[in-house]
């Protein structure tokens, strides 16, 4: 078996036990929630006028499978998402967890992805810059304004863009849709609307993330512009951006790739405040509904496990992209 395919199905296992343990983790703090499923839906229809007995609640955990043991209802839980795609049955709207979910997921995960590319395509070209003009104007503009972005949170600069907007152009920019396309079928002109407006959330997103991410290349970069290599290259006569790009820059990326999973988490976690702000109907605003107004742990649960997932794969990616980049991290690996 060569090298890689060893590193592949070995980061494979990784992904694969990673998302178990965290599935099972998922799953207890649902557990530990006061009330199961069928007691909180049949609370619900109590506040409606419909009476509720003991017998009505034993019955309904019954349905719901929630009379078996703990292990045995994880364990089918995770079965039915890994073989048969169902992710569950959300406790108070009684339906498939997919269908409260989906589109709202794809806009989440469309926002974070775009958050993430830009702050890649901004952090990286820059920092390198940065790191090749070390301690020049242009440096040290730039070191202030990555400060700014570690210390000026993604909400508060939301809330300041939203102030701004409302005061010069009388518009809050909330929202991922104008007043007409909020309800109306997915089409071509609500897919632009949607994209007119994306640009808000992205951008935010990717603040801190980007100011991070800069410091970060630019400290590689610079670590590797000293060490004896690039010296000897230099000292060959490669010169300019040749040099830069060839030799500190290039052997800078492994770490850069190997924090895309890492930035992803990062904009993954400040996506559900940054949605309350802006009042994004994403999956990040459904999961605090879910947290902390019907406190629904099987809708929340699911989103969570989504998330993660997505986190988990990406993780995987750029841990095999790595590999690809680099061989010296696969065949240093064994």
């Amino acid at each position: 078996m060569s090298a890689f395919l060893k590193f592949f199905t070995t980061r494979l296992g990784a992904a694969i036990s990673t998302m178990l343990l965290v599935s099972f983790v998922v799953f207890s703090l649902m557990e530990l929630v006061p009330g199961n499923c069928a007691e909180r839906y049949l609370a619900y229809k109590d506040t409606q006028g419909v009476s509720v007995t003991d017998e009505d609640i034993r019955a309904e955990e019954v349905r719901m499978g929630l009379d078996k043991p703990y292990v045995v209802r994880w364990a089918t839980w995770i079965s039915d998402i890994t073989f048969r795609g169902y992710w569950g049955e959300s406790c108070l709207w009684r339906v498939d967890v997919l269908q409260l979910v989906g589109d709202k997921m794809a806009i989440s995960m469309g926002l974070s992805l775009a958050a993430l590319i830009l702050t890649y395509a901004i952090s990286v070209p820059i920092g390198i810059l940065s790191a090749s003009l070390r301690d020049s104007w242009f440096d040290s503009s730039l070191r202030i304004f990555s400060y700014l972005g570690l210390a000026l949170p993604n909400f508060l600069l939301a809330l300041v863009v939203m102030l701004f907007s409302t005061i010069y152009f009388g518009e809050t920019l909330t929202g991922l849709f104008s007043d007409e396309f909020r309800d109306a079928p997915w089409s071509m002109a609500k897919f632009t609307d949607m994209m007119s407006r994306a640009w808000l959330p992205i951008f935010i997103l990717a603040w801190s993330a980007t100011a991070i991410q800069m410091q970060t290349v630019r400290a590689l970069v610079s670590d590797e512009k000293d060490k004896l290599y690039v010296t000897a290259a230099r000292a060959r006569g490669i010169s300019g951006s040749y040099l830069l790009w060839h030799y500190p820059a290039r052997h800078s990326l492994g770490p850069v790739i190997n924090s895309i999973g890492y930035d992803l988490n990062r904009i993954f976690n400040d996506l559900p405040i940054v949605a309350a702000v802006l009042v994004l109907t994403d999956a990040g605003a459904l999961l605090l509904d879910a947290l902390a107004k019907s406190n629904d742990q099987q809708l929340a649960g699911a989103i969570i496990l989504m998330m993660t997932a997505g986190i988990v794969g990406l993780n995987f990616i750029t841990d095999i992209l790595l590999a690809i980049v680099d061989p010296r991290i696969r065949k240093g690996f064994f």
